[in-house]
This record gives C-alpha cells, sequence and structure tokens, in this order.
C-alpha cells in the first residue's frame, strides 16, 4: 500500500512529543489555520511518500543487475566531447 491508497477511513493514535516540538507544532497549526490533527497526518503522509521513494531508490541501487555508469562515459556520450 502507499499514501496514495489511502482511504477515509481514519483511526486514532498517541504520541509523547517533547515540549518544544508541540510547541512549533502550535505555532504551525495557528499560522496554518489547521488544527493538530491536521498537521501530522499531513507530515506523516509527506514522511510515508519520501520513504516510499527511498525504498525504491534502495532497492534499485542494490540491484547487481543494474549496470553503474561512469560519469566521464556518460558526460562524453551526451555531450560529445570529454567534458571534464
Amino acid at each position: 500500500m502507499t499514501v496514495s491508497d489511502i482511504g477515509a477511513t481514519t483511526n486514532q493514535i498517541t504520541a509523547r512529543l517533547p515540549t518544544p516540538v508541540l510547541e512549533l507544532l502550535d505555532n504551525a497549526a495557528r499560522e496554518l489555520k489547521r488544527s493538530r490533527a491536521e498537521i501530522v497526518r499531513q507530515a506523516i503522509e509527506y514522511y510515508l511518500e519520501d520513504f516510499d521513494d527511498l525504498t525504491v531508490a534502495v532497492e534499485r541501487l542494490r540491484d547487481p543487475g543494474d549496470p553503474v555508469l561512469d560519469w566521464d562515459e556518460v558526460k562524453r556520450d551526451l555531450f560529445g566531447s570529454d567534458q571534464t
């Protein structure tokens, strides 16, 4: 499942935050005219999207069948000369 697959059903969780983080959260919520829950929900969604992207990137890096490209060779192929 990815973040884009998330439906309308919601569940409640509880989290403990250090006071300075809670103060920053409250400031952001006030400035954005949103609730704490909206800010936290959106932050988690963004984090999970990034995590999903990073997971795919790491899997590709670990793929032994994926060729490793030499940067100088790529530049020569792209620009037609030895760009250093």
